[in-house]
């Protein structure tokens, strides 16, 4: 067994954490529509330089235009909804709700792809819904826009996962690349502008910083995916949850209380049983979990799976 891939994945992961540092430190003067068009103007060129070495011949018309549709528009939800929620929750509560992506993938994996969900992996999602129940205290604590911006990234993301898996071998790596890229920067060009700001050049460089950060953790996956099976390499996804309590702690001055740490391991746990279900065969026929490779939630995000497939062919 090659556990190289989790190393990479771990670097990839603490990338992303520190991506997500650099948003949380950026959110707190400027709206999330302006850090989002930004990172994404900055992200072209990056993303350009990965569609260079894409030769399949054809055109930027989707195959499936409403399937193309649905997914630019929910990818673009979970980046919005991300950025928020790391700009007004503690970064270990947003992970926490996020970690509930796999699932529900497995959820929306039955009537997008016709998968069959046993009842081990039924189970594992009922118990990890109550992990988020415990995360969110309802009664105890208020559900503020931040929560459901969290809860809303793990859902929109959720699905535009399960889509990719649908169409992404029949879609060009292009089409699904570039569109959410020009929805991000038109959409949010338009928000932008009744909440826009200067930035001062060091915020500037910040937002600069978020792309490179995105596009980079994103290449190290890459080379994860490469050395190491996704069973070993998704995992390690959770470790987000470490660096969210040392960043917290020591830059913003957040405290992980009880309910979150239970909460979260939960949903980890449950989360593990579901890749280690599809690992193992199972009932799964699409694993679309373990087909999940690429992070949504950033503007400078890309498709890697057909980057780890060439790597292979080599």
């Amino acid at each position: 067994m090659n556990i190289t891939g989790a190393f990479y994945a771990l670097a990839a992961f603490a990338v992303f954490s520190t991506h997500d540092v650099v948003i949380k430190f950026l959110g707190g003067s400027y709206a999330p529509f302006q850090i989002i068009f930004f990172s994404t103007l900055f992200s072209f060129p990056l993303v350009m330089f990965m569609l260079i070495r894409d030769r399949t011949e054809g055109h930027l018309r989707p195959v499936h235009p409403w399937w193309t549709l649905f997914r630019t528009i929910a990818a673009m939800v979970n980046t919005a909804s991300a950025f928020y929620a790391f700009s007004v929750l503690p970064l270990a509560q947003v992970y926490a709700l996020i970690f509930a992506t796999p699932l529900i993938i497995t959820i929306l994996s039955i009537p997008v792809l016709g998968e069959h969900v046993g009842f081990h992996r039924w189970a594992a999602v009922i118990v990890g819904l109550i992990g988020v129940i415990i995360v969110l205290r309802p009664g105890a604590t208020e559900f503020t826009l931040g929560h459901m911006a969290a809860l809303s990234c793990a859902g929109f993301g959720a699905f535009a996962s399960v889509v990719v898996r649908k169409v992404g071998r029949e879609e060009r790596t292009a089409v699904l690349m570039l569109y959410p890229l020009i929805a991000n920067f038109v959409v949010m060009g338009l928000a932008m502008s009744f909440f826009y700001r200067p930035f001062p050049l060091m915020d500037l460089g910040s937002v600069g910083l978020v792309s490179l950060l995105g596009f980079t953790g994103g290449v190290v996956l890459i080379l994860a995916y490469r050395a190491s099976e996704a069973a070993i390499v998704a995992p390690m996804q959770y470790s987000q949850i470490i660096w969210a309590t040392i960043f917290g702690y020591f830059i913003f001055g957040e405290k992980v209380d009880m309910p979150t740490i239970a909460g979260a391991g939960i949903i980890i746990l449950s989360g593990l049983y579901i890749v280690f279900r599809e690992a193992s065969g199972g009932h799964s026929e699409n694993t679309p979990v373990l087909r999940t490779r690429s992070r949504a939630s950033s503007a400078a995000s890309f498709r890697i799976s057909p980057f780890v497939r060439r790597g292979k062919l080599r």
